[in-house]
């Protein structure tokens, strides 16, 4: 008889546990995801063309890019991609969907970046690789390196 019950419980414990994940997400709540960018425009071209792509198809996804070292290049005032097209423009629209761009403040006082030179809608944190590990470890969020 004890031993029937005990199944039982883990029974239970174990449909419960296959709830979670969705209940934990909560009904039209997004998918929470952090783009790392670390190494340079070619990087950050294909990072926020991939940005675009995921928006469209899950609107509804929580984004936040953290740049650092060669990673920041895209958010200096006046960079522009191999087709000398500004990112700024692009920025601004995911900017506007949502997306949160972060970058380290390290790698500006390492590279004598003047943070005026980072583009307005980059949030400068006191590290770029703290930010990831934080956002992955406290607040839930799924790892993506272009």
């Amino acid at each position: 008889m004890r031993f029937a019950k005990t199944l039982i419980g883990l029974f239970v414990l174990f449909l419960s546990c296959l709830s979670l994940p969705a209940s934990a997400a909560g009904q039209g709540e997004g998918i929470k995801v952090v783009y790392h960018f670390s190494e340079g425009l070619e990087q950050a071209s294909n990072g926020l063309r991939n940005i675009r792509n995921h928006m469209e198809l899950d609107p509804t996804a929580k984004i936040v890019v953290v740049a650092h070292g060669a990673g920041v290049n895209f958010l200096l005032k006046g960079a522009k991609d191999k087709n000398g097209n500004e990112y700024a423009s692009t920025i601004e629209e995911l900017t506007m969907s949502g997306v949160d761009f972060r970058v380290c403040n390290i790698t500006l006082k390492t590279r004598n970046i003047d943070p005026k030179q980072v583009h307005s809608d980059g949030h400068i944190v006191p590290s770029g690789v703290v930010e990831v590990a934080r956002l992955q470890a406290r607040e839930g969020f799924v790892y993506i390196k272009p």
